[in-house]
Order: structure tokens, then C-alpha cells, then sequence
């Protein structure tokens, strides 16, 4: 069965896998599902390196070069034979960065060089200037250094033919530089993700326009905005669109039909309306999952025609937590990167944390430093509504399914906002 019908049948009798239960799905069964299913864009573009940030390499760089090219000096002072240190050494010429001496080197001579410059023919050994003393054109070295030292070999730090950077990449602002010493001014890139995304609800209101009773301002946009810009995605809003049958199914397959990712925020819960539900029903294979974490208990992965899509929950904080844990890595294996983990570490929690165990929780926390220790806080209230939470945490606190309540002092895994987005 490949994976495209187990998708299918999942989507149409659940009780077909063992081991499936959409009542009941943990954070890390959810995520291996999803894993199933994915597989990167293949177009390829070339670009040049200013615009290569943050984008991912569909071909490996390989170095036609030696990195440094030439044997050359890693200090200010002079070149010599190391077996003529012990004599006083004629300064017999000068070596500069870019200018390097081209003469021959006589016994008991050394040569002037600066850092950078390259190692002129018969030097073995650099001294460093502040151990020698000079009188006239006469060096004598207080301090031998052992032979060989203060020289940069050729290939020192890359060698001719070595990869130096991975398929799958994704190019940082290091990675231009060492393009550009390597004298690279093109790479080859999978082309951008195009993600759209819309909001469902009747209540929702867009921003600058009046509210009235009983409507809220429409915020999941603006954060799935935010958090797919930072991944380097092409993201297309679709706006608000309201509980009405033909507008949502419009909006759905011509995303489907345009985007290789959809998003919905909001339909996929218990008791909200059912129309999406319906629609994706009707034209793909999506699966409704009640995820044992909180906030986001409710999400719904599947394919409508060749789209990806996830429906995310309508609360704010809900919205967000199950795009970084769910969507965020789906979409950068999507692009191609061979790195989709977040990094997470352990550090003491200062707050006590009431929890049950039984299902995954993702507490908003405040990464800080104390001493030389870094420790981590709790913003307070986490219900799934309270958005000032997200913005005034930089990190998630992951409480696991088999942790209860949390005493201050305890060891707790965080996931920082900086290695998430």
C-alpha cells in the first residue's frame, strides 16, 4: 500500500491501522503520520548568493579551490629556516598580503612577512614579532617557536574537491561569505513553498473595520503571516472567509489548486460548524485528529488534490502552538531542508506548574539568565485565548504526557523561540 491509499483509507474507515486512534492521538504518533506523507518540491532554480538566504540547497557546494590557496603567515614577524634559529638571521626581503617576495632565500637569512602573506620558497617556521629583537637589518629570535609554527597550510580550512556544504542546506549569512571566498556567485535552490491560508468564522472581523457584539478582530492571520515569512515561505492570505457553504469551498480548491500548502484556522473543532468538515470530506483525504496536548487539542491533516493541508485550531495561542509543533516541520521538509528538528535543552524551572499527566502541554515560558545559569518562568495565565502570552514568551515549556504538576526548582525541557521560527 503506498502512501497516498493509506491516506485515503485512513481518511475513510480509521479503524484500518491498528494503532490509530483519532480520539485519542499522541504529539509524536501525530508528527510520524505527517512524515508519511510529505515529500519536498522538486523544481530547482538558480539565484545569486545576496538572495540565497534562508534557502535551501537542492545541489551540494563542493570546492574547486583550496581554502587558504597558498601556504601563508598567521602572524606578523619573520620567515625563516627553523634549523638557523639559533643564529642571528639577515632580514633579505619583505612579504606583504597580496604582495609576496619572489627572490631567493640566502643561508642565514630571513624574510619580513605580514599576516596573510604568502610563505616565501624554503621557510619553514614563522616567528612572531614581538619574540624577536632587531638591530638594523639583524634579527635575533629571544623565543623559538617549534618548527612549523605560525603557517597556514593550503587547504588548511578547505580542501579542493570537499563539500563544504550539504544538500538540503538551508543558507545562512556564514554560508554567503564561504560561497563568496570560494568565488561562488550562483547556487542552485528548490524553488519557494507557496503556502495560502484563510480564517473561517462568522465572528471574525478584519483589522480597521468597527466591532460589533460579539465579534473578535481576526489575529491568526497576522501570526500565520509572521511565522510562515520566517520560514521562507511564498504566503498568499486569503482573508476571513464566512460560514457559508459556497464560499468556503470556492476559497478551498482554487488554494488547492494554486498552493502546494493550505491552512485553515478555525471549523475543525467539536461543535463549531461543520461546513469544512463536510468540504473535505467531499474533495480529499484529511484526517481529524484530538491530539493529546493543550492548547491545540483539535487538527486536521490531509491532501485536497496534490496540497498539503492542516486545519488548525481558531484560538490564538491554539493557532500558533500547533503550527511550530506540527505544521512548521512539515513545511520545511516540504522545502527540502534536511534539518526540520527544533532544538530543545533542559534548565530549571523557577515556578510551579500545575498538570495532570496523560497528555503533552505546551506552557509559554521566559528563558533567563541568572548568575551564570540560564532558568526559565512561566508568563502566567496559559489559557488558549491569552495571545499576550506568545509575545511575551521566548520559549515553550514541553511538559510530556507521563509529567504531573511541576515544583519550582524542577528540571523542565524547553524549546526556544529562536531555534522555532
Amino acid at each position: 500500500m503506498n502512501n497516498q491509499d493509506l491516506l485515503q483509507q485512513l481518511a475513510s474507515n480509521p479503524s484500518c491501522a491498528d494503532d490509530y486512534d483519532p480520539n485519542a492521538m499522541s504529539v509524536t504518533q501525530a508528527r510520524q503520520y505527517i512524515q508519511q506523507f510529505l515529500s519536498p518540491v522538486q523544481e530547482i532554480e538558480t539565484i545569486a548568493i545576496k538572495q540565497s538566504l534562508g534557502r535551501t540547497l537542492a545541489v551540494p557546494i563542493t570546492s574547486a579551490i583550496n581554502v587558504p590557496g597558498h601556504n601563508n603567515s598567521a602572524m606578523d614577524g619573520f620567515a625563516f629556516r627553523h634549523a638557523e634559529a639559533a643564529q642571528p638571521l639577515k632580514i633579505a626581503g619583505t612579504a606583504l598580503a597580496g604582495s609576496p617576495f619572489t627572490g631567493s632565500l640566502p643561508a642565514g637569512g630571513c624574510i619580513k612577512i605580514m599576516t596573510g602573506a604568502v610563505i616565501p620558497a624554503g621557510v619553514d617556521t614563522v616567528v612572531m614579532q614581538e619574540h624577536t629583537s632587531t638591530q638594523g637589518d639583524i634579527v635575533t629570535i629571544t623565543k623559538v617557536p617549534p618548527p612549523g609554527a605560525n603557517i597556514r597550510l593550503a587547504g588548511e580550512d578547505i580542501a579542493m574537491g570537499q563539500t563544504v556544504l550539504a544538500h538540503g542546506h538551508q543558507v545562512q549569512p556564514a554560508d554567503m561569505g564561504l560561497l563568496a571566498s570560494l568565488g561562488i556567485a550562483e547556487v542552485q535552490v528548490y524553488r519557494r513553498l507557496k503556502v495560502a491560508f484563510f480564517s473561517t468564522g462568522d465572528e471574525l472581523v478584519s483589522v480597521g473595520k468597527p466591532l460589533q457584539t460579539g465579534q473578535i478582530y481576526d489575529s491568526n492571520r497576522y501570526s500565520l503571516w509572521g511565522m510562515l515569512q520566517a520560514l521562507g515561505a511564498d504566503t498568499y492570505d486569503l482573508g476571513n472567509v464566512a460560514d457559508d457553504p459556497d464560499a468556503l469551498e470556492n476559497t478551498l480548491l482554487q488554494a488547492a489548486a494554486e498552493h502546494d500548502v493550505v491552512i485553515t484556522s478555525g471549523g475543525v473543532s467539536v461543535g463549531e460548524a461543520d461546513f469544512m468538515k463536510q468540504l473535505l470530506a467531499k474533495h480529499g483525504q484529511v484526517l481529524f485528529w484530538k491530539i493529546n496536548m493543550k492548547p491545540g487539542r483539535p487538527l486536521a491533516y490531509g491532501k485536497i488534490g496534490q496540497s498539503h493541508y492542516f486545519g488548525l485550531p481558531g484560538n490564538p495561542v491554539s493557532t500558533m502552538v500547533t503550527f511550530y509543533q506540527f505544521v512548521q516541520e512539515a513545511l520545511k521538509c516540504l522545502m527540502g531542508s534536511s534539518s526540520t528538528l527544533v532544538p530543545s535543552f533542559r534548565v530549571e524551572c523557577v515556578t510551579a506548574i500545575k498538570k495532570a499527566p496523560g497528555r503533552t502541554e505546551f506552557q509559554r515560558g521566559i528563558l533567563f539568565k541568572e548568575g551564570s545559569d540560564w532558568k526559565v518562568k512561566t508568563t502566567g495565565e496559559q489559557g488558549s485565548g491569552i495571545l499576550s502570552s506568545m509575545s511575551q514568551a521566548n520559549c515553550f515549556i514541553v511538559l510530556d504526557e507521563q509529567s504531573g504538576t511541576i515544583e519550582a526548582g524542577s528540571q523542565v525541557e524547553v524549546q526556544p523561540f529562536y531555534g522555532i521560527c
